[in-house]
């Protein structure tokens, strides 16, 4: 059981919050960053996951506490948004380049494909402490927000807290090799991307062009 001061990396930055606090640390730090508050609730779920691999804490109260601040986060984040998000969108936007028409194109993003959205944006930093706030400013119904943001959080505290209780202090080793090819990696999943939408685009297309033939041929 080492002590905390063994942690290595970013890690032992919260450290010294998590022997103070211990569960309520993890609780309040996660709770706020998922409102917009710039806070390392990932990297304390980790730590608290680590110290449970050691015995010094309990892996599911880890996991159960991280879920339910989550998704109370986003939610608060949400409201937040959706209360006065659109106002402050319009007042002060154009200083940060996001326009009323850019938000209207957002909305209509969100009502496709928001879903998927929520449920990947725990994993994404940025998104993350953003997801409720945007949501809530787009209008998305609170009931389809708040079911896939309970999945995402479940998946991102289900993965991180068995990698970190399984690995330990391992996993920071693990995550220093992952960054350094994490510009390489991205720069696939952007070309992936990039050929999914040309593909998907000339289907389309063509799609559409041999509708017009049969459409012509029937006239």
């Amino acid at each position: 059981m080492p002590p905390s001061a063994d942690l290595p990396g970013f890690l032992h930055s919260v450290a010294p919050i998590l022997d103070r606090w211990g569960y309520l640390a993890i609780g309040g730090v996660i709770v706020v960053e998922s409102f917009g508050v710039p806070a390392p609730g990932q990297t304390i779920m980790v730590a608290g996951s680590i110290y449970a691999g050691y015995g010094r804490m309990n892996i599911f109260l880890v996991a159960l506490i991280s879920f339910a601040t989550a998704v109370i986060g986003d939610n608060i984040g949400y409201w937040i948004g959706l209360r006065g998000g659109r106002r402050i969108v319009h007042r002060w936007g154009k200083y940060i380049f996001v326009t009323p028409a850019r938000l209207a194109k957002a909305e209509e993003f969100f009502a496709r494909r928001g879903n998927r959205i929520i449920v990947v944006a725990r994993f994404i930093d940025g998104l993350r402490q953003l997801n409720g706030v945007i949501a809530g400013i787009t209008r998305m119904p609170w009931r389809t927000f708040l079911l896939y943001n309970a999945i995402g959080a479940a998946l991102w505290v289900g993965f991180w807290c068995t990698l970190a209780y399984f690995l330990g202090s391992n996993l920071v080793m693990i995550m220093g090799q992952v960054h350094k090819y994490q510009w390489p990696a991205i720069g696939l999943v952007v070309v992936a991307i990039a050929t999914y939408v040309t593909l998907h685009v000339r289907h389309v297309r063509r799609r559409r062009a041999r509708s017009e033939e049969v459409e012509e041929t029937q006239a």
